[in-house]
C-alpha cells in the first residue's frame, strides 16, 4: 500500500489547478435564480381563483400563504421567518460571583479576635 509520501502532486507548487479561473461575465447561481424569479406570466391566482400576470415568486409566496393558511405550521413559520425575521435566541446569564467555599460563621468569629 502507497504512502502519503509516496503519491506525486499533480500540480507544481505555484501552479494553479484551474488557470483560467471562472470565466468573465458568468452569473453565480443566486443570480440566475432571482432572474427565474422575476419571470411573469399569467397563472391562476391559488387564493382568488382568478388569472393574473404575476412572477414566479409571487406566485409561490402566494402558494406557500394558501398552504398555511390550511393549517401547514412548516409554512406559516417560513412566511413568518421571511417576513419578519427568524426570532432570535436569547440567553438569561447572571454575574453574580460567589466564593467557591463560603466562610462559616465560627471562622470568621476566630478571625476577629
Amino acid at each position: 500500500m502507497a504512502g502519503f509520501k509516496d503519491i506525486e502532486p499533480r500540480w507544481k507548487k505555484g501552479e494553479s489547478g484551474n488557470p483560467n479561473g471562472r470565466p468573465k461575465g458568468s452569473k453565480n447561481r443566486s443570480t440566475i435564480a432571482r432572474q427565474w424569479l422575476e419571470v411573469n406570466e399569467e397563472v391562476k391566482n391559488p387564493l382568488t381563483s382568478k388569472t393574473e400576470r404575476m412572477s414566479q415568486e409571487d406566485v409561490m409566496t402566494l402558494a406557500l400563504i394558501k398552504k398555511a393558511r390550511s393549517g401547514d405550521v412548516n409554512a406559516y413559520k417560513a412566511l413568518m421567518d421571511s417576513g419578519y425575521g427568524s426570532p432570535l435566541q436569547q440567553i438569561e446569564s447572571t454575574n453574580i460571583e460567589q466564593p467557591l467555599f463560603p466562610e462559616s460563621d465560627a471562622e470568621e468569629d476566630n478571625g476577629n479576635k
